[in-house]
C-alpha cells in the first residue's frame, strides 16, 4: 500500500484518492417538467422557448432557460416557493448545464414537502 502525505498529520492511501466520473451534461428537461399535473400547474412555453411553470395557488414557481435566464449569468434553472406573513420563502437556482436529472431530483423534494391545506 502507498501512503501519500496530504497536509501536515493527515495521511491517506491512494485508493481513497482514486478519481470519479460525474454526471455532466443538461440531460432531458421532461425529467423536471414530467413531475406536475395540469390539475394543480400551469405551464407556458414564452416567445424565447423558456419554460415556466406555476402551482395554481401561486406558490411555487419552476422555470427552465435552456439558453440561460435574462439578466443572469447562465442560470438556466429557477425554483421558488413564496413565503406566508410566518414564515420566509426561498429560491434555488442551478447553472445552465447542471443535468435535468439533479434538478428534478430538487423539484421532487420540494414537491414533496408540499401537502394540501
Amino acid at each position: 500500500m502507498t501512503i501519500v502525505a496530504v497536509s501536515p498529520g493527515f495521511a491517506t492511501s491512494t485508493e481513497a484518492l482514486r478519481l470519479r466520473e460525474w454526471k455532466l451534461g443538461q440531460g432531458q428537461p421532461t425529467l423536471v417538467m414530467d413531475q406536475f399535473s395540469a390539475d394543480d400547474f400551469n405551464l407556458v412555453v414564452d416567445d424565447r422557448a423558456d419554460v415556466h411553470v406555476n402551482s395554481k395557488d401561486g406558490r411555487f414557481y419552476c422555470g427552465y432557460f435552456p439558453l440561460g435566464r435574462p439578466g443572469t449569468d447562465g442560470e438556466g434553472w429557477k425554483i421558488a416557493v413564496t413565503g406566508t406573513a410566518r414564515a420566509r420563502g426561498y429560491q434555488i437556482s442551478f447553472d445552465v448545464e447542471t443535468p435535468a436529472d439533479i434538478v428534478a431530483a430538487a423539484v421532487a423534494r420540494v414537491l414533496e414537502t408540499s401537502r394540501r391545506l
